[in-house]
């Protein structure tokens, strides 16, 4: 039996609540979480986003992928099936059953080709996920 997918009411083409909350966030924490969103916006034609939980989410259509969120010493860049992903660079953090995150903070290294694979790869799994049921 196959686990019914997260879907969120509300997702939009650009939302301006998104982009409010990244305006809100000065300084190199802000523009590490508005770089890592931009590219989530980026995956394609059917991404959708909205704030859930406090931070932005980027979906396909209305079932989420990733999402930044702004904490005092770093930004995470998380992924709603990060279990699933192929993470060769082991970036990814956390130990739940679906969920990762990496963890991105001021002055270290930032291992962009990888993150950007994760998060394209996260964006194909979610798709994949909404096609084939």
């Amino acid at each position: 039996m196959r686990a019914e997918l997260l879907r969120f009411n509300g997702a939009v083409e650009r939302d301006p609540a998104v982009d409010a909350w990244l305006d809100e966030r000065a300084g190199e924490l802000g523009a590490i979480s508005r770089q890592w969103f931009e590219v989530m916006r980026k995956c394609g034609d059917e991404v959708r986003e909205l704030l859930h939980d406090g931070c932005p989410v980027a979906c396909l259509g209305d079932a989420p992928f990733g999402y930044v969120n702004v904490f005092t010493s770093h930004v995470n860049v998380g992924f709603f099936h990060g279990a699933a992903l192929p993470d060769p660079a082991r970036l990814l953090q956390g130990a739940g059953k679906l969920m990762r995150h990496v963890k991105l903070k001021p002055g270290a290294p930032i291992y962009a080709a990888a993150l950007t694979a994760l998060i394209h790869a996260a964006y194909s799994d979610i798709k994949a996920r909404v096609e084939n049921g």
